[in-house]
């Protein structure tokens, strides 16, 4: 494994370990998953100019796509639990009430 390869590994467990074990504010999960995209990204950037084949060459946009509507739609749904709940704190929310 090439120090590359390992650093963004190393970023995207380390998101998902953020987000496994520290949720406590729907903000630091929504950061948690922002940086798993954004080594996602980079490192399938990467993965395409190694293998400089242009097949691949619109994945890394298309996940860029996808990750700002995700990003999008977290926030959409930061602002509502703020304004309905009056904080964002994970504990607070619960699914079965309206």
């Amino acid at each position: 494994m090439t120090p590359v390869h390992f650093t963004f590994t190393t970023t995207f467990i380390l998101g998902l370990a953020g987000l496994a074990f520290h949720r406590t504010h729907l903000l630091s999960a929504l950061l948690c998953l922002e940086g798993m995209m954004l080594s996602l990204f980079i490192a399938l950037s990467l993965w395409t100019l190694e293998l400089d084949s242009t097949n691949f060459s619109t994945s890394p946009m298309l996940l860029l796509a996808f990750s700002a509507c995700e990003a999008s739609a977290g926030l959409a749904l930061l602002v509502a639990t703020a304004r309905t709940h009056g904080t964002d704190r994970l504990q607070n929310l619960n699914l079965l009430q309206c």
